[in-house]
């Protein structure tokens, strides 16, 4: 039997929809989990749960709360990139939690692992996934699973070249990314298998998010590229033909480095949870990879 967790929700960015985490928080409690749901969570302020102050103080209410092992982000949208300047890393790192999220959550996962080398999970989060109406199973698995190990092993399609290698996996949404390049809050990463996904992001908005990425020398210092999900965009007249599969045979061709599609990770339903600053080996063949993932329970 899985092991059961004292999950933390919190609303860091985007205001949520009460109702959904009531959802969420129900789901988790009916399998065992002990919930702590944060006053965020219920909150509106403009397009946030709440004003800076307050979202920064559920991060520390998070951090502090003995009953809270995981923390679970309620949503994405946008608001760490107003907190990371804010933040005590070591402090965090030093409380021993376990944090996850998507979406905007990348700017505090690539910040945590800049500043102290802390590893997070890019997984599952409250108002998107836990209340759906009906749970993915691939994603609820997939998040337990990884999560009680600590050595994962994941088989998957992958669209791209035969390819073996290893390095630090790390990423999440590009929008994030790429926004982050140049500051402090980006985490200098050689030899690492890079992902990414977006959501609302043209095939040019994402060539040139990585157009970026590349002229940063970030790309080059990489072993390889998964892409994931890219959704939420309708092509239109001026793009005549220019859709994702002509994106990213044009980022191939530019590349010395292997670029996979396929990747079950994103703004979509069923969706992998990925240790950010954990160790990927990557073995691809014949379009089948599997991902043995390790090093992501130690406490920087």
């Amino acid at each position: 039997m899985a092991r059961t967790y004292g999950i933390g929700l919190y609303a860091p960015a985007g205001f949520a929809d009460p109702a959904a985490i009531e959802r969420a928080a129900h789901l988790l409690s009916s399998v065992g989990h002990r919930v702590v749901v944060d006053p965020t969570c219920n909150r509106r302020w403009q397009r946030f749960s709440d004003v800076d102050d307050e979202r920064l103080a559920a991060v520390l209410r998070m951090a502090s709360d003995p009953a809270v092992e995981l923390t679970v982000a309620a949503r994405g949208g946008y608001g760490w990139s107003r907190l990371l300047d804010r933040i005590d890393f070591a402090a965090l790192a030093k409380s021993g939690k376990r944090w996850m999220g998507h979406s905007d959550f990348t700017a505090f996962q690539l910040a945590a692992l800049a500043h102290v080398g802390m590893t997070t999970f890019a997984g599952p989060m409250a108002a998107y996934d836990f209340a759906a109406a009906v749970p993915s199973a691939f994603t609820l698995d997939h998040c337990w699973n990884l999560l009680d190990s600590r050595r994962y092993e994941i088989e998957c399609p992958l669209d791209g070249p035969d390819f073996i290698g290893d390095g630090t996996l790390w990423g999440g949404n590009l929008a994030m990314v790429a926004h982050l390049v140049g500051t402090p809050h980006m985490p200098r990463v050689d030899g690492g298998i890079l992902f990414l996904e977006d959501v609302g992001e043209h095939p040019y908005r994402i060539e040139r998010m990585l157009y970026q990425l590349d002229f940063a020398g970030v790309l080059s210092r990489q072993r390889a590229v998964l892409l994931g999900s890219f959704s939420g965009y309708e092509l239109g007249p001026s793009d005549n033909g220019y859709d994702a599969a002509a994106m990213v045979a044009h980022v191939r061709a530019r590349l010395s480095l292997p670029v996979y599609t396929g990747l079950p990770f994103g703004h979509c339903p069923e969706k992998l949870t990925l240790p950010v600053g954990g160790h990927c080996a990557l073995h691809v063949r014949d379009g089948l990879a599997r991902l043995v993932l390790s090093d992501y329970a130690r406490r920087p």
